[in-house]
């Protein structure tokens, strides 16, 4: 028997906000114990904020070579766009819409993410061999119990913002701090929804044999969220006001491969979708349905190789291009440049990995380093996304010393 496949995709969900990348007051101890039996990857960076890119990148080729392989893949979403797209044409769909509620609800079932996470198991249980479910409530509403908030708000603080739905707030120097504060709590809350959800979902699949023929389990985020580091708290409104910081851009993955290889370990070179798609592709061990060499996009590099000997051809860029400009990220940078014509405040840089939140803009103290990233985006933003993926990094990318 094959190996069998659990992706759980998750629209705004951000790495900084789970313990795992770092968080220290976020409680997912579902996900930290995935972590512990699993690959986590430290840098993982959207290529676009478009998730629709993302997703196919992600799923596209593994969907069709489960299907292939007679896995019976099964989709299983709060977002209806997605299963009206092309990412998933030719597999069983199951929407299960999310809605703004307009009280909170009491349990985890009543919510948008406990409907789903019901839906995903009953998929389990109805032999699916390859079970994808993507959650995008988490870019619509806010829903978790009082109960998931509670331990989140200390007796002096003033109680949270009401109502379900996701903030667009922009945040400017009369902005109050606790509402900043209070919509982190409700945010916070969710994560702890959705890790509750995640570890019901795990506990649930059938075991494997321990020779491979169980479950491989991959969680990816697919965009971030802004959460009052640059300037808004929520979505965007209108998108174009959304730029790629790492808030949005810099996404958790973790692979729990099957065979129990490389449990416990992090690989902290770049990665984009297309890497993670390719994996699990290798992962899956069926024989290919399309080609690998046929996936649109940036070609992926699979990560096979860190789980057979730790060896991985790591990149050294990112590029995320999307209406609201574009990201240049290298392991020492992540430069943010907005949009032509509209373009008002020059180009930002920032270090990495001591500046996490690209909060400190460097620009005119490292004029090398601004001048290298920002031709690659100019590239990028005329559209020459192929050349801005392979003109040569010159010295000034190196790191400050």
């Amino acid at each position: 028997m094959p190996t069998r496949l659990l992706l759980l995709s998750v629209d705004r969900l951000p790495a900084w906000m789970l313990s795992a990348w770092g968080a220290t007051w976020v409680s997912t101890p579902a996900i930290d114990a995935l972590a512990g039996r699993g690959l986590i990857c430290d840098r993982l960076v959207a290529t676009s904020l478009e998730p629709r890119r993302n997703l196919a990148d992600l799923a596209d080729g593994v969907l069709a070579d489960a299907a292939g392989a007679g896995l019976s893949p099964m989709l299983i979403t709060d977002d209806a766009a997605l299963a009206a797209s092309q990412v998933a044409p030719t597999v069983a769909v199951q929407v299960v819409p999310a809605v703004v509620p307009r009280r909170t609800p009491r349990t985890p079932a009543e919510t948008n993410l406990g409907r789903l996470f019901a839906a995903a198991r009953n998929a389990v249980d109805g032999g699916h061999g390859m079970v994808w479910v993507h959650a995008g409530s988490l870019g619509l509403a806010w829903d978790a119990p009082e109960s998931f908030r509670e331990p989140y708000v200390d007796p002096d603080d003033p109680p949270p913002p009401a109502g379900g739905a996701v903030p667009s707030v922009r945040i400017d120097a009369d902005t109050d701090p606790d509402l900043v504060v209070g919509y982190r709590q409700l945010y916070a809350a969710q994560l702890t929804l959705l890790d509750r959800l995640i570890g019901e979902l795990v506990a649930s699949l059938p075991p494997g044999d321990g020779a491979g023929n169980g479950w491989t389990i991959c969680i990816a985020g697919v965009r971030g969220i802004p959460l009052g580091l640059h300037g808004w708290i929520g979505v965007p409104n209108p998108p174009t006001a959304e730029r790629p910081f790492g808030e949005t851009v810099h996404l958790p993955v973790l692979l729990v491969d099957a065979s129990g290889r490389m449990a416990g370990q992090r690989y902290p070179g770049l990665l984009i979708p297309a890497d993670v798609g390719m994996t699990l592709r290798d992962l899956l061990g069926v024989p290919a349905a399309v080609p690998h060499a046929a996936l649109d996009g940036q070609p992926g590099r699979s990560l096979e190789g860190l789980f057979a000997d730790w060896s991985h051809q790591d990149r050294d860029r990112v590029i995320c291009a999307g209406p609201g400009g574009v990201a240049v990220v290298t392991a020492a940078w992540h430069l943010v440049m907005e949009p032509h014509p509209s373009r008002t405040i020059p180009a930002r840089l920032f270090a990495k990995p001591d500046d996490f939140f690209e909060l400190c803009d460097v620009a005119d103290r490292c004029p090398e380093a601004l001048a290298n990233l920002t031709s690659v985006a100019e590239m990028a933003l005329g559209g020459e996304l192929n050349r801005a993926w392979g003109s040569p990094l010159e010295g000034g990318v190196r790191p400050l010393p």
